[in-house]
């Protein structure tokens, strides 16, 4: 346990000082997608976008993982912090695809991960998850390679579309 907190220490220092250097704008996004982590899971949730341009991207959130472990429902938290990361010049605003670059942690692992976003909205990610503790839901352990595909929908788009 002493392990996740030092962990997310560091995450918020590291996400505050880098906030304190410039004004970022927020946008927030609404999070659907899937987790292979030892077993198929969906995932539901919401993420907070920081930017003050768009060669770098910061995001910031939780969802619920939900899935069957050895024929029973289980549901998992899951915290998650990436990186995007486009220097692409001549180019404004409009980035199609970025390098991401981030941590998602549960109560059970903590996953470092690597993938490509395209447009900030589709997400392809893969990590391996180092386990915390007793690493297992529903006796199936979480550890080993994740795999994770992630459609982020800004809250923006939903309110628009209702108008």
């Amino acid at each position: 346990m002493m392990n996740v907190r030092f962990a997310i220490t560091i995450l918020s220092v590291f996400f505050l000082s880098t906030f304190a250097k410039a004004q970022y704008t927020m946008h927030k996004m609404i999070t659907v997608g899937y987790t292979y982590q030892n077993q198929s899971f969906g995932e539901v949730g919401g993420k907070l976008l920081f930017l003050k341009n768009d060669d770098v991207i910061y995001r910031l959130g939780g969802t619920a993982m939900m899935g069957s472990a050895n024929s029973k429902f289980a549901i998992m938290p899951k915290l998650s912090a990436d990186v995007l990361l486009n220097f692409q010049k001549d180019v404004d605003f409009y980035h199609s695809y970025y390098f991401l670059a981030g941590a998602e942690g549960t109560n059970k692992y903590v996953a470092p991960k690597i993938g490509v976003s395209l447009f900030g909205m589709l997400d392809l990610t893969a990590g391996y998850a180092f386990p915390i503790g007793d690493a297992r839901l529903n006796g199936k352990e979480m550890k080993g390679v994740n795999v994770n595909f992630t459609l982020n929908i800004p809250t923006v788009f939903i309110h628009d579309m209702f108008k």
